[in-house]
């Protein structure tokens, strides 16, 4: 399922460029555009989930895989550390409505952030 208004569902399509870090035949891993680490990578599911809370309850399975390859766009980035956030609804930062996880890393990340 794919949302033709969306953002990153256009991505997955082709339509709009990314810089492609992985892929996983669920998931796609790409360069943040306005990236706030020196490594900033979104990994994002190819089908299209609003947030989170609805993916957790609709398909734990990719949930897990979205996790996953989080951490494998990590390692392949060389991270000794790095933070995974995900923003759910927009009083959390939610602006893209697909479900993604920003992975960060490349510097220290004090908390809180600032």
């Amino acid at each position: 399922m794919a949302d033709s208004d969306c953002l990153f569902c256009k991505i997955v399509k082709g339509d709009v460029q990314a810089t492609v870090v992985r892929e996983s035949d669920r998931t796609l891993a790409f360069r943040d555009i306005n990236p706030q680490a020196p490594t900033h990578a979104l990994v994002i599911t190819k089908d299209h989930w609003p947030t989170v809370a609805e993916l957790a309850t609709g398909d734990p399975d990719l949930l897990g895989e979205l996790h996953r390859e989080a951490a494998a766009v990590a390692a392949d980035e060389g991270l000794s550390g790095h933070r995974l956030v995900i923003n759910t609804g927009s009083s959390a930062g939610q602006t893209v409505w697909h479900v993604h996880v920003h992975v960060l890393g490349g510097r220290g990340m004090s908390w809180p952030p600032g």
